[in-house]
Formats: structure tokens, C-alpha cells, sequence
């Protein structure tokens, strides 16, 4: 169902007429340099949880130390959240040890710990709209895309991980002897979770899940760029009857909080989402405390292949929604677009266009397909890049200005022309820019694809099966999407090879993140097999 939901994204396409007067009053803007944003809607929702959740009870951080999260339509502080820093992480920790050694979610049985995943699942499908509504109004992502399509994955996520909790066993298997051995997989214990701010509820989900159905007790540490989702959820998990302990919810900075997690030595397991320059030193935290397993989701730069047999009008609007979903701000986003020469004017003219009636504006608007960037750091960095292309020869399609006086909006942005040396085509953006490269044959494609320190994802459009599969087994990625993009089913794993870091999320792999191995063996005495 999630899938289908993004696919209904995808085949939204907006007609507008093309030209200079982009902005229409009080719906929406296609980007034009004479664009402004129409006045933000307020929000139908309120903040009912800003404090650190430690051992099931909302408090103030030890410090008592708050910090503001923003409303990127605006610059608007929404609320001031606690601030978590070491000692809190301490707290939670403790909580989480306690839980794991003494309570009784690790000794509940495995369906009764689905039971409390699946009400918990219920009570969010009740409060889809509220989640969405805060999920936009925090991180600026269209409501539509928030409520049609990311709160009910979260709601499929946490059923499909009921489901494992009361399927996951152990082995038997013969010795070379009389000798009875046993393989149990057995909860890791305390799990140490950071998450990312462009998809704050999914990656809860796809952290907090399997964690849960293992049996382990969590410390979860929220981006501080949108916090607000992860609290309100967290207080529905525990109405939905998980023990106090078991999830802890800090709120707080990288260089404090993160720190203090990943460098923890009585987590037992640690589990990261953010930029490869980060995950390298959570990794090396992790390493030198007390060389806990890490699992990393990181960085892309994902080649979006067209070839030349393609259709061309389908792969211009699936290479644009491979780009620009979620503002750009996507780890596997299809980032560098090669297209076979054959027809490379025809798809950078009608790309151009597709972006030009790309509509921008505040997302609790209808019909908005992009929103604000997440902050002002994001927004400069994003602008950044883009006067590198034009600065290196690419040429500017369209786009590449901000839109509006107030706010982090940014013109969704086509270069061509663009050479696999220049920055914009090896540098993860992370915003509306799509670069649009040009290849001959697929011997130069999948050497371009793959000379990259990234491979997350990539995408192939072809409606050849031969190509399809020689792509598909030459590109050294994570995930292959053949003529489609973003297709993130519960069941489909997901993570990257190279620098875009290892381990597996969602599906029965990432079960094994939050398990460990056990051999047991005793002694047969006069068996009558073996």
C-alpha cells in the first residue's frame, strides 16, 4: 500500500501554463524570479510534547537548558524543546539498562509484545492527520505527502514488524558427535538510535521497530531540526502499553547529546542515519568506547540511467520525482541524471519544463508538491552548490534562485551539460537541483555510475530486459529501482554499499541488526540419532 501511495505522488502532475508571471494568489507558485510565498496557513496543530521522555515520564533536561525548533516557512520559532546533553543521556541509558535487566519486555512473550505494536500501530492511524499536520509544520514537507503517503508507512512498518516479533527462533543443527547444539538469537540489549531530520517519523519507524520486536530497550536521540514527531508518537507507543524504559526519546545536539550516546559504554548496539562525514565519527566513537556493532545509513549521490529506447515524456516525470520528492532532501535521491545522447536535448527540454511547473509554496497548501528547505544552513548550502555549477560551466536550465522574501523556498533548479568532475555532480546536494548528464553507450554509463565514493541507490529506464539486467548487476548499489523510484515497501531492505554505509533497514535483515548469536551445546549420552 505504502508503494502505491508514493506512485499516486508521482503520477501528480500539476499543469500550469509556463512563463515569467509564476505566482497565483493564495494557492500556490510555479518558481519564477518574480515569485513570492503567499501568508503561511497556521497549523491545525498544537505541541503537546517539547520535554525529554526518560524512563515513561516527560522532564526537563538536567541542565534545564532549552533549545528553539523552526517552522522553515517562516523562520518562525514553533517551540522551545529540551535540550539533552550527557547527563541525560546517562538518565536514559540507565532507564534503558534497568528495563532491559529487570522489566518485563524482554520476558514478555513474543506475541504479547506484537499486541503492544499493533495497538500501537492502530492508535497512530487514529491520529494520521495530527502527525501529519505536526511532521509539515516542523520540517516543512507537504501535508499531502505527510498524510498520504509517510504516516500510514509508519503505520505498515510497525504491523509488518508485529508480525516478526513472534517468528523470530533459533537453529538446531548436528555436530560431528553426540553433541545436542542449539543456535538461539537472543535481544542485543540496550540499542543507541540517532535519526535524521528529512523523514523524522519513517526512520523512527525504521529503527524503532525491529528494535522493538527483538525484545531490546532503546535510548532514540531526535535531529534537532525537528524533534516534535518523535515525542508525540513515543507518548502513543506508551498508551499503547509498552513498560517504562523500554524507549527513551532525548532530544538534543550532535556534538553533545550524539556524542555522549554513540560513546556510551553501556550501549550495547548503535544505529546512525545522517551524512557519511558524521557516521565516520560516530563510527570511530563507537569503536573507541566500547566497540559496539554499528549499523549506518548514509549518503548518496544516485545515478537516474534513461536509455536511449526509453519513453521519453514517462522518464522526464519519474527522473523529476526521483530528484525532487521531499524538497530534494532525500539520501537516495536520483541526484545525477544520465541519459543516453540519442535523446538528451529532447529530455533536458522537457525536464526544464517539468520543473517550471513544479508548484512551490506553503505545504499546508493543496496541491503543493514542494515546500521549504529545512533550515537557513540548508538553504545557503543548497544555493552554494548551485552557483558552483553555474561557476564550473554547467548551464542553468531554470531556476536556481530563492523564491519568496520569508522562508528557506528555493526555485526547483535543472542544470545540463554538467561533467562528472564538477562539484554538483559528486557532492550529495541534498535540494530541488537536478543535474542532468549525457552518456553514449552502457559501458561509459556504468563506469560513470559507479566512480563514486556513494551507492545508496540508482535508477534505470529502459524497456529493454537485457539492459535492465546488465545494469542491474554492474551497479554497485544498495537498491536498483527499473523504471521506478522510491519504492519503500516495509519488506524491501535498504541500505548502501561503499560510503554510503552498512548494515540493512526495513525487512527481515534488519532483524539481525538487533540480535545476537548464541551457540549453546551439551553433551548426548547414548542418543539413538544424530
Amino acid at each position: 500500500m505504502a508503494s502505491r501511495l508514493v506512485s499516486s505522488l508521482l503520477s501528480r502532475s500539476l499543469p500550469r501554463p509556463i512563463g515569467k508571471s509564476s505566482c497565483l494568489k493564495g494557492v500556490v507558485c510555479s518558481y519564477g524570479t518574480a515569485a513570492s510565498i503567499e501568508e503561511p496557513i497556521t497549523p491545525p496543530v498544537k505541541v503537546n510534547y517539547s520535554k525529554l521522555l526518560i524512563n515513561g515520564q516527560f522532564m526537563d533536561s538536567a541542565s534545564g537548558k532549552t533549545f528553539p525548533t523552526v517552522d522553515p516557512r517562516t523562520g518562525d520559532v514553533i517551540a522551545n524543546v529540551a535540550e539533552g546533553d550527557a547527563e541525560d543521556i546517562n538518565r536514559a541509558v540507565s532507564a534503558a539498562r534497568k528495563a532491559f535487566d529487570e522489566g518485563p519486555w524482554p520476558r514478555m512473550t513474543a506475541y504479547e509484545r506484537s499486541k503492544v505494536l499493533l495497538r500501537f500501530a492502530d492508535l497512530v492511524e487514529q491520529h494520521n492527520d495530527e502527525l501529519a499536520a505536526l511532521e509539515t509544520w516542523d520540517n516543512g514537507k507537504p501535508y499531502e505527502q505527510a498524510a498520504t503517503t509517510e504516516v500510514p508507512m509508519f503505520v505498515r512498518l510497525f504491523r509488518y514488524y508485529a508480525g516478526w516479533a513472534d517468528k523470530i527462533h533459533g537453529l538446531t543443527v548436528p555436530a560431528d558427535g553426540p553433541h545436542h547444539v542449539q543456535i538461539l538469537h537472543e535481544p542485543i540489549g540496550v540499542a543507541g538510535q540517532i535519526i535524521p531530520w528529512n523523514f523524522p517519523l519513517l526512520m523512527f519507524a525504521w529503527k524503532v521497530g525491529p528494535a522493538l520486536a527483538c525484545g531490546n530497550t532503546i535510548v532514540l536521540k531526535t535531529a534537532e531540526k525537528t524533534p516534535l514527531s518523535a515525542l508525540h508518537v513515543a507518548k502513543l507507543l506508551h498508551e499503547a502499553g509498552l513498560p517504562e524504559g523500554v524507549l527513551n526519546v532525548i532530544s538534543g545536539y550532535g556534538h553533545t547529546a550524539g556524542v555522549a550516546l554513540a560513546s556510551h559504554m553501556d550501549v550495547d548496539k548503535l544505529a546512525f542515519t545522517g551524512s557519511t562525514a558524521t557516521g565516520k565519527i560516530v563510527l570511530d566513537l563507537a569503536a573507541k568506547s566500547n566497540l559496539k556493532p554499528v549499523t549506518l545509513e548514509l549518503g548518496g549521490k544516485s545515478p537516474f540511467i534513461v536509455c536511449k529506447d526509453a519513453d521519453v515524456d514517462e522518464a522526464v516525470e519519474l527522473a523529476h520525482f526521483a530528484l525532487f520528492f521531499n524538497q530534494g532532501q532525500c539520501c537516495c535521491a536520483g541526484s545525477r541524471t544520465y541519459v543516453h545522447e540519442s535523446v538528451y536535448d529532447e529530455f533536458v527540454a522537457k525536464a526544464k519544463a517539468r520543473a517550471m511547473r513544479r508548484s512551490v509554496g506553503d505545504p499546508f497548501r493543496k496541491n503543493v508538491e514542494q515546500g521549504p528547505q529545512i533550515d537557513s544552513v540548508q538553504f545557503e548550502k543548497i544555493l552554494g552548490y548551485i552557483r558552483s555549477g553555474i561557476q564550473s560551466g554547467a548551464t542553468l536550465e531554470t531556476g536556481g534562485e530563492r523564491l519568496g522574501s520569508t522562508g528557506y523556498y528555493i526555485s526547483p533548479t535543472v542544470f545540463s551539460n554538467v561533467k562528472d568532475d564538477m562539484l554538483i555532480a559528486k557532492e550529495e546536494i541534498f535540494g530541488p537541483v537536478q543535474s542532468i548528464l549525457k552518456f553514449k553507450d552502457l559501458e561509459e554509463v556504468i563506469r560513470q555510475a559507479n566512480a563514486t565514493q556513494y551507492g545508496l541507490a540508482a535508477g534505470v529506464f529502459t524497456r529493454d530486459i537485457d539492459t535492465a539486467n546488465t545494469l542491474m548487476r554492474a551497479l554497485r548499489v544498495g537498491t536498483v529501482f527499473i523504471n521506478c523510484f522510491d519504492v519503500f515497501d516495509a519488506a524491501i531492505p535498504f541500505g548502501g554499499y561503499k560510503m554510503s554505509g552498512h548494515g540493512r533497514e526495513k525487512g527481515i535483515y534488519s532483524l539481525s541488526n538487533y540480535l545476537q548469536v548464541k551457540a549453546a551445546v551439551t553433551p548426548l549420552k547414548n542418543p539413538a540419532w544424530l
